[in-house]
């Protein structure tokens, strides 16, 4: 069974820096593509980026490139996103999510953890 648990989130004032974690069952992360998605209250689950299941990539979505980065440990069976220059608008549940497919849809991926809070004060 995949299992996904984020951890990281928290409360950080605008521009500052916080550090996701996707803590994945073993081989999971080295044979599925790994998404990060957001999902703002009383908005619709927005694509953050994906890395593909060999390292490849990341891909991230436009508004987010320079500031998101997503890297991963193998041995730990670890995917992180590294969110700086945090806006307020970036508040949002995190989840973490792994595909066969290298996509930024969510309805392609198949399994998904249980998000994380991130909240960014002005």
């Amino acid at each position: 069974q995949v299992q996904l648990v984020e951890s990281g989130g928290g409360l950080v004032q605008a521009g500052g820096s916080l550090r996701l974690s996707c803590a994945a069952s073993e081989h999971v992360i080295t044979t599925h593509n790994m998404g990060w998605f957001r999902q703002a209250p009383g908005k619709e689950r927005e694509f953050v980026g994906v890395i593909g299941w060999s390292g490849a990539g990341p891909t991230y979505a436009d508004s987010l490139k320079g500031r998101f980065t997503i890297s991963r440990d193998v041995a730990k069976n670890t995917v992180y996103l590294q969110m700086n220059s945090l806006k307020p608008e970036d508040t949002a549940v995190y989840y973490c999510a792994a595909s066969k497919d290298y996509d930024n849809r969510s309805e392609r991926y198949t399994y998904w953890g249980q998000g994380t809070q991130v909240t960014v004060s002005s």
